[in-house]
């Protein structure tokens, strides 16, 4: 992290600013080669300063600039951020003569990922940043911002204190057990400890579900074969026609996406290529998309027709659905119902019709029901957020499973204190205690650049 990063910090396109953001031992310098005002190297700290942009004396552009010297900053280092006016081509050049002068144009999140490496923030705030900077609902920010504030952390770190000490306690028992005035650390009082952590972390991981669902959303598959009103059904919930409706089978060959929101959660729902068999080869593609999708989504929508008897595509895509989390729309009921409803008794049913404007109202009411929309309230919001945190925590909620067991088959307590160091290591992933580059490079990426 020796070289000096730059990039554009604000959205592409024409606006009243743009912002240009430099960090790294030589951005002062480099700014200051390109700026007529003040000697930029000679202001205090946390300024802002007026002038211009030259190039060859020509003037580019006027601008404010910004200077943050190290290590009070976002990255620790020292940043130049310049607020220039928002034209595509005043923002490039700007861009390109800092690039010029020596520095390098930053990777996604690359700022962000010097915070970290420069123990500005622990990885649960890095990942909060981009929360932050994606939520589209109160929820989701309200949780982004707990993060942000370091509640995420504190949790997992506190969990981490209290293995750190009965492996100490431990540790202590083995080494030193002439000793009479430390604390007997006895099998029955790690069962009894174990226990206790196992239960916590299990609360962790399940309220954490919903602080998931909340922020990320549900991801909802509409599916069923040609013309049975998928997409009329999509264009009613998002109130658009996103969707083409016609009566021709094999309209929709792609998938079509979009969001609502719903009881202030976010459904991304996705409209799919009606299944069927066929000897169209794209449509074909679209069927084997639509099948894919499957066993990733939160929420699974069949649509049939209920002026027709079931077909075997129906019956096909029926059995290849999880009844649990998967609610059957009986579509068209205000025509005669030939459907045999007790073919889907083990469903939940919704009957509606597209043709009318509440026509789908007890669809939306249906899901509200099946997810518990109307009681999921975060008013904790100190919880894991993401589905690596979970993944993470699972792992570790299975070491201590595997401790309590190596307990009860009365295993050498040094090959239970691996199992406890493991438990230990992996929350640590969680908050970045421990890590590896291959992890926090594939994290960073997915952030915008300039961030």
């Amino acid at each position: 992290m020796e070289d000096t990063i730059v990039a554009i910090s604000t959205s592409m396109g024409v606006g009243a600013i743009s912002i240009i953001r430099m960090s790294g031992k030589n951005s002062i310098e480099i700014a200051n080669k390109l700026f007529k005002g003040k000697n930029l190297e000679d202001v205090d700290s946390h300024t802002i300063n007026y002038g211009y942009i030259i190039n060859n004396n020509k003037i580019i552009d006027e601008v404010l600039i910004s200077v943050m010297k190290s290590p009070k900053t976002y990255t620790k280092e020292d940043i130049v951020e310049i607020n220039c006016h928002g034209g595509i081509s005043t923002t490039n050049k700007i861009l390109e003569l800092l690039i010029s002068n020596g520095a390098r144009l930053a990777t996604p999140g690359e700022f962000t990922k010097r915070a970290f490496l420069n123990g500005r923030i622990d990885l649960t705030k890095s990942e909060a940043v981009m929360d932050l900077i994606e939520s589209k609902t109160e929820s989701a920010r309200e949780i982004a911002i707990n993060s942000l504030q370091g509640k995420t952390f504190n949790m997992i770190e506190n969990f981490r204190n209290k293995i750190k000490d009965l492996l100490s306690r431990i540790e202590v028992n083995i080494d030193y057990p002439e000793y009479y005035d430390i604390e007997v650390v006895t099998i029955d009082k790690i069962k009894e400890e174990i226990s206790i952590m196992k239960e916590e972390l299990n609360k962790i991981i399940e309220e954490s579900k919903n602080i998931k669902l909340i922020k990320n959303g549900i991801d909802t598959l509409i599916i069923g074969r040609p013309n049975v009103g998928k997409s009329s059904i999509l264009n009613k919930l998002l109130g658009e026609e996103k969707a083409i409706v016609t009566d021709i089978e094999g309209t929709t060959r792609d998938i079509v996406e979009g969001e609502i929101i719903l009881n202030n959660i976010k459904l991304n729902i996705i409209d799919t290529a009606g299944i069927r068999d066929t000897k169209d080869k794209i449509e074909k593609i679209g069927v084997e998309k639509s099948l894919s999708l499957i066993d990733k989504a939160d929420l699974i929508i069949v649509v049939l027709n209920g002026a027709e008897q079931l077909t075997d595509d129906d019956k096909n895509i029926l059995r290849k659905v999880n009844k649990k989390n998967t609610i059957v729309v009986i579509n068209k009921n205000d025509l005669e119902q030939k459907i045999e409803k007790e073919y889907l008794k083990e469903f939940n049913i919704v009957e509606t019709t597209t043709t009318k404007e509440n026509g789908i109202d007890k669809l939306k009411d249906k899901i509200i029901e099946l997810f518990n929309l109307e009681q999921i309230e975060a008013k904790d919001y100190n919880y894991l957020s993401n589905a690596r945190q979970i993944g993470l925590a699972k792992k570790a909620l299975e070491k201590l499973e595997e401790v309590e067991n190596g307990l009860k088959e009365n295993l050498p307590i040094d090959m239970i204190e691996i199992d406890l160091k493991s438990c230990f290591d992996l929350l640590g992933e969680i908050i970045g205690k421990t890590y590896s580059d291959e992890i926090i490079d594939n994290l960073f990426e997915k952030f915008c650049v300039g961030k």
